[in-house]
């Protein structure tokens, strides 16, 4: 995923009416990219309102 891609997913998955799947398939991607992506999605999606979760990203393949 692209740094515009991974900062799209981020601010979707804000608005809780946007679902994981829904996002995914948005950007062409599986879920289990989007969860790698954005780590802070294994400590639920109120950390990422609350920015409490990790800010660091994998490294690109």
């Amino acid at each position: 995923m692209t740094a515009e891609q991974i900062r799209h997913a981020r601010a979707l998955l804000a608005q809780p009416e946007n679902t994981i799947m829904s996002i995914a398939k948005l950007l062409g991607v599986s879920r289990t990219t989007l969860y790698k992506y954005v780590p802070e999605l294994a400590a639920g999606r109120d950390s990422l309102v609350t920015g409490d979760a990790p800010a660091a990203l994998p490294a690109p393949r």
